[in-house]
């Protein structure tokens, strides 16, 4: 094909320019059918002896209506990447690189396997009746660590929590008798058991369970890498736990240490904010972790915090930093600390020196980079790239700033079929003239000359970002694939711009970021290409409750979405589950700072509500119980507004399933199809 190509160029009278936009033309815009096909990569591990990558990929299964998750591997040097086994995820090498353990369900329950690098000699190492999952080997190839939901008085005797499985299955009653917070969480309830942290021989199969009592291990995720790790000698485990009375109210995360053999554990941290993310220097000497300074402020800024064992001396390398701390990875020398921090909605590989300094930048580019890893001899870096454009692929590059190579191309034949529009960029004056910084992307085949209807896409958190990363969930090449002006901005509240450009938001939910939005939607309005009297605008969680915001204060869109969206806040805070998100958004609850709550609460505003509005919810959503959804509708429809509820009875706050998504993408598009159609 390629030979044929060269042989057209030299002798076609068309110019290449126009052969390129030709090509360009003959390609379909991107949609959820294309979506719902792709390879969607991730952890990637590279072998200790640096020869091989291995990666899980997870793809939608659309007629069993779930996500189907296998291991692959790929050769460093570059090669055809080669799946090893069905059923399985979060490969982790033996330390001789003969051996790949997996978390692997081909046997009905999730349990740790273990295959050659071929993918032969599959075995199953792990046969516990709470299930198995999050392995890590131990550098001396003598433990894994794994994760299990035990019940406390049991521990790792596997027996004993087998009965208590067996009585719980038999017995008729399945009523809850709950007696504190946190009782459910995102899509589970609590029941009796908890995660808990066991060490296993692999010699003679003994667990131990290095975390018991009624505590979870690891604690409910604040984001970043795993949050427990095995030291060098292979003597010693780090992991974080929540040891709070009441953890619903608590980011007191701290660090313990215990011998990998079992023991009383030790705390070794005493910040009354999170310490997560636990990991040893190569050499031993010291542990690095991520440590956030403010109790009860999830999105407080992330800094890396390193000490040093033989004394307790702490380094703080990125307190000059103003941005978090998302991942990092030490480099093989102990020296310096390599990291990814979202800026400006990119995130590039950046490093510091371990008594910090001038920070440099390894890696950058238009996307997002993170998953580092070195080889052995520090000249190679291993990451993820992905991209507004371009779902995430396996790269390497040289350590000392070389360009990124890819080592996967699992989409390559799929994308290529379609239409992907760059990101581009701009900036508007906001609320009290703060700058800010919005992504738009163009749909396919755009003529500068036409007028395009505009859908303006609110991101969720508050303290989240629209940025150089390619998403399944609220995907703009969809949209945009669709005949959209996609337009996604990020007001106070959102990452990436200084630690006070998120703490803006803080009750003041309804103030300054819906003043960002619409200084970005006058901005938008008068592009010339944009027809500004077919706006729509969409968004979920916090952007769900911006969009009932909005509903309450403007009539300037054709239609509204709002998913999963906070409609009454008072409401909302008593029947949530992690309390600390409402006690510090909003200074305290209901009771504690009314004012607050009665002030941004988009349900004191109904009957301003005018825009035709679509609701979307799942009634498994604990963060945002779907009973915010019914009273938005309920709303709604007394107020003779048209509106529509899309309600998933086997959701969460996320809609997962294959089929589940392409009815999503299909009414949401219908909805704004019809509201902004000539």
């Amino acid at each position: 094909m390629r030979s044929l190509a060269w042989l057209v160029l030299a002798f076609s009278p068309l110019s290449p320019l126009f052969l390129g936009q030709n090509a360009l033309a003959q390609k379909r815009p991107f949609d959820a059918d294309a979506l719902l096909r792709i390879h969607r990569i991730g952890d990637p591990q590279l072998s200790p002896d640096g020869k091989t990558v291995a990666f899980s990929v997870s793809q939608p299964d659309i007629d069993n209506n779930r996500a189907a998750h296998s291991v692959w591997t790929v050769p460093l040097a570059g090669g055809t990447p080669r799946k090893l086994s069905d059923s399985a995820d979060r490969p982790r090498w033996s330390p001789d690189s003969t051996r790949i353990y997996y978390t692997g369900t081909s046997g009905g329950s999730s349990q740790i396997w273990s295959m050659s690098p071929d993918g032969s000699g599959q075995i199953q190492i792990t046969h516990l009746s709470t299930e198995a999952s999050g392995e890590i080997v131990s550098p001396d190839g003598k433990y894994l660590l794994v994760l299990s939901d035990v019940f406390p008085d049991c521990g790792a005797d596997d027996a004993c929590n087998a009965k208590q499985l067996e009585t719980e299955k038999n017995s008729k009653v399945k009523a809850r008798l709950i007696t504190n917070l946190l009782y459910r969480h995102w899509t589970s309830w609590q029941g009796k058991t908890r995660s808990h942290l066991l060490s296993i021989s692999l010699a003679d199969g003994k667990a131990v369970d290095l975390s018991p009592g009624d505590h979870i291990v690891p604690p409910f995720s604040l984001g970043g890498p795993d949050d427990y790790v095995i030291s060098p000698d292979s003597r010693e485990v780090c992991f974080a736990m929540n040891a709070d009375p009441v953890p619903a109210l608590s980011t007191n995360n701290d660090l313990y240490v215990v011998p990998i053999t079992g023991g009383a554990a030790q705390k070794i941290t005493g910040n009354p904010g999170a310490d997560n993310s636990p990991q040893y220097s190569p050499d031993g000497r010291y542990l690095a972790y991520r440590s956030q300074s403010r109790p009860g402020y999830e999105s407080d800024r992330w800094k890396l915090i390193v000490l040093e064992r033989s004394n307790g001396r702490l380094l703080l390398p990125t307190d000059a930093v103003d941005r978090s701390i998302e991942s990092f990875v030490w480099s093989p020398d102990s020296k310096r600390l390599f990291f990814g921090a979202v800026d400006r909605g990119h995130q590039a590989i950046q490093f510091v020196g371990i008594e910090g300094g001038g920070v440099r930048v390894a890696v950058t580019g238009s996307n997002t980079l993170d998953d580092l890893q070195f080889t052995a001899d520090g000249k190679t870096l291993v990451f993820t790239r992905q991209s507004g454009d371009s779902p995430v692929e396996i790269c390497k590059a040289t350590s000392n700033g070389g360009a990124a190579v890819a080592l996967t191309h699992l989409n390559d034949d799929l994308l290529n079929q379609y239409q992907l529009t760059t990101l581009e960029d701009f900036w508007v004056a906001g609320a009290e003239n703060t700058q800010i910084h919005s992504f738009v992307v163009k749909p396919p085949d755009f003529d500068p000359k036409k007028k395009y209807p505009v859908l303006m896409l609110i991101h969720g958190g508050p303290q989240g970002e629209w940025g150089e990363s390619w998403t399944y969930r609220w995907n703009a090449q969809v949209m945009a694939g669709a005949g959209y002006v996609v337009v996604m901005p990020n007001p106070r509240g959102s990452i990436g711009y200084g630690q006070k450009f998120t703490d803006d938001i803080n009750q003041d939910w309804g103030g300054k970021p819906y003043d960002d939005v619409m200084a970005v939607t006058d901005y938008v309005a008068k592009l010339p290409y944009v027809d500004a009297d077919r706006m729509a605008a969409a968004g979920g969680s916090y952007g769900g409750y911006l969009i009932n915001w909005i509903l309450g204060h403007t009539t300037r869109f054709k239609c509204l979405i709002s998913h999963a969206g906070v409609y009454d806040l008072r409401s909302e805070a008593e029947s949530t589950e992690e309390l600390w998100f409402p006690t510090w958004e909003f200074g305290g609850m209901p009771w504690d700072n009314p004012e607050v709550y009665d002030r941004w609460s988009p349900s004191k505003y109904v009957k301003e509500f005018r825009s035709p509005t679509l609701v979307i919810h799942g009634e498994l959503d604990f963060r945002i119980p779907y009973s915010q959804g019914m009273a938005l509708f309920t709303a709604l429809q007394m107020q003779k507004v048209p509106s529509e509820m899309l309600m998933f009875p086997d959701e969460g706050h996320w809609v997962l399933k294959p089929q589940n998504s392409a009815l999503w993408y299909k009414t949401f598009l219908d909805w704004v199809g019809k509201w902004t159609a000539k």
